[in-house]
């Protein structure tokens, strides 16, 4: 079954997209997402260290449970602080910026459930 390998591999490349173009765009983000540069930059800069940390995990073969659990609890983690932002953020982020965030907190926060489900797969896959 090759579905849980490239689990990790869509995790650590959308992480990887993700960063780059929000680090590539972010004053035009900034702007279009009516949130503040900084904050910008700061999401991208995570989604790319994200990105690195679950690559590192996507190309072992065999996986420590303690760091897959890190990965996994991370993106809950993440998808939590992405729904307290848009709470945070929804009286002054624009449509796109709260949709982003939003739908950043789904696609994390989705992606932590179906990698917890596969855990046990995710080991060795």
């Amino acid at each position: 079954m090759q579905e849980p390998r490239n689990l990790l591999w869509v995790d650590c490349s959308a992480g990887a997209l993700v960063g780059i173009l929000v680090l590539g765009l972010s004053g035009w983000l900034s702007k279009l997402y009516q949130l503040p540069y900084n904050f910008v930059l700061f999401m991208g800069g995570v989604n790319l260290a994200y990105a690195a940390y679950s690559f590192s995990l996507a190309r072992r073969a065999t996986r420590p449970k303690p760091l897959l659990w890190l990965l996994i609890a991370a993106n809950l983690v993440w998808g939590l602080l992405c729904f307290g932002w848009a709470y945070s953020y929804w009286e002054t982020a624009s449509l796109f910026g709260r949709a982003q965030l939003v739908l950043e907190g789904l696609f994390v926060g989705g992606l932590a459930c179906v990698e917890w489900r596969r855990r046990e797969l995710l080991l060795t896959a």
